[in-house]
């Protein structure tokens, strides 16, 4: 009876194991985790998928090679809301400058950053560095796991301060030049071209960087001849009551430094939850046609992100920051640059997509590369290296800033700075695909 009875377990067993996954030798398929795919990232913005006509629509400058018109589709993704402003960039370069100070101690590399108070924290708990004691002299109580003299942990960090010469009587600051952030990325590109090869290693298509990330404040008096700007040197991008202001002084290479660290940034939160890989894609510098269709706010040949062909309202406003007529730079009520959420925003809820300042996107300058392009999210891109000629180091900004005339804040109108240029007029926002082909499905 024993015998009868376990052998009708083992059947059921078998029977039960047949009917789940893989049972039968059926495809069944192998699923990833499940998420839900409908969540904005913070201070962004979604951008629904389109086809649309982009490009030339209106007036045009002679020889200016603007691209023509031609329709294009351009799939789902998500946009900040306002240019990345100076609190937003400082957050970068605090934690770079953190993460130089706690491997100049000496210690573990597994730490995190507080965003608020730019305390350096490890994952176990314990407090590194208290970046608030940090005096304006630079006088401070640093906490390395609870030991250590004071006097010893300070010398240990005077590498990062300007010296000698260098260094003002009565005064410890930071040698910003120090501020260098290093990352490595898959160039698609060079994947795409070489991948076939059987010579070719996976080592060839990563490209390596080691960029200098803080802001070039100095090109408030370098963009200008004879021009007071000294105050905007000292205080635009670390004065609190800059803080929402547009950065700028940052250079193409610098923001898609950002653009990287700000993914890291997101997925160490992401695997400290145990979240799924791919719940968001990578950041990044938008394409020029990604740009002009989210300036566009879902309109057709309209002439400026707010819709209309005319620079001021019903009511005689401007509605940018720009240079009206002959340099009457206040009337539009910023004389440099503006917050960021200045003005109104156009209708996919965009600030400043004309005016205040210029933004780097990710496609390389050259306009007879424009018959070529794909009409489904068309995009030239080209990655110069140091040793190239200056023309292969142009990318394209959009929008227009706070120092151009009307003409450049035209949706379909852009021009190039070199990559690894700063100006006093060009910052940039980012974008994130959206892993879908479209959210409100």
């Amino acid at each position: 009876m024993k015998k009868i009875y376990l052998l009708a377990i083992v059947g059921i067993t078998v029977l039960l194991a047949s009917c789940g996954h893989g049972g039968q030798g059926e495809l069944v398929g192998a699923y990833n985790r499940k998420f839900k795919n409908n969540r904005i990232p913070l201070g962004m913005v979604y951008i629904p998928p389109g086809h649309t006509p982009l490009g030339g629509s209106d007036e045009d400058i002679t020889f200016s090679q603007n691209g023509p018109s031609r329709m294009t589709t351009i799939s789902a993704f998500f946009m900040d809301q306002t240019e990345i402003s100076n609190a937003e960039y400082r957050q970068f370069t605090n934690w770079v400058r953190d993460s130089i100070a706690v491997t100049m101690m000496g210690m573990p590399q597994q730490f995190t950053v507080t965003p608020r108070n730019g305390t350096a924290t490890a994952v176990g708990g314990e407090k590194y560095i208290d970046w608030k004691k940090v005096g304006p002299n630079g006088v401070n109580i640093w906490r390395a796991r609870g030991r250590g003299n004071n006097q010893a942990q300070q010398s240990q960090l005077d590498g990062m301060y300007y010296s000698g010469l260098d260094a003002l009587p009565g005064k410890k600051e930071f040698d910003v030049r120090k501020f260098e952030y290093s990352y490595a990325e898959l160039s698609m590109d060079k994947a795409a071209a070489g991948h076939k090869n059987p010579n070719s290693k996976r080592q060839d298509y990563i490209d390596r960087f080691t960029i200098a990330i803080y802001p070039d404040t100095m090109v408030w008096k370098t963009d200008y001849s004879y021009s007071q700007n000294d105050p905007m040197v000292r205080g635009y991008y670390n004065h609190p009551s800059y803080d929402d202001y547009p950065v700028v002084g940052v250079s193409w290479e610098q923001a898609k430094a950002f653009s990287h660290w700000r993914t890291r940034l997101y997925d160490g939160v992401a695997a400290a939850r145990k979240m799924p890989v791919g719940s968001r894609s990578d950041y990044r510098l938008p394409a020029e046609t990604e740009f002009e269709y989210a300036a566009r706010g879902g309109n057709t040949k309209t002439k400026y992100p707010w819709g209309g062909p005319y620079i001021r309202n019903t009511k005689g406003c401007l509605q940018a920051n720009f240079k009206p007529g002959r340099g009457d730079y206040s009337s539009d009520g910023g004389i440099y640059t503006v917050g960021v959420r200045s003005y109104f925003p156009n209708d996919y809820g965009l600030y400043n997509m004309s005016g205040n300042v210029s933004e780097w996107t990710l496609t390389a300058y050259n306009k007879s590369a424009s018959p070529l392009l794909h009409d489904l999210n068309p995009n030239f891109t080209y990655d110069a290296g140091a040793n190239d000629s200056k023309y292969k180091k142009r990318k394209v900004i959009k929008g227009g800033s706070w120092k151009d005339t009307a003409y450049f804040l035209q949706n379909a109108v852009g021009t190039y700075e070199y990559q690894d240029t700063q100006r006093s007029y060009i910052g940039f926002r980012c974008v994130s695909s959206y892993p879908g082909t479209d959210l409100r499905n």
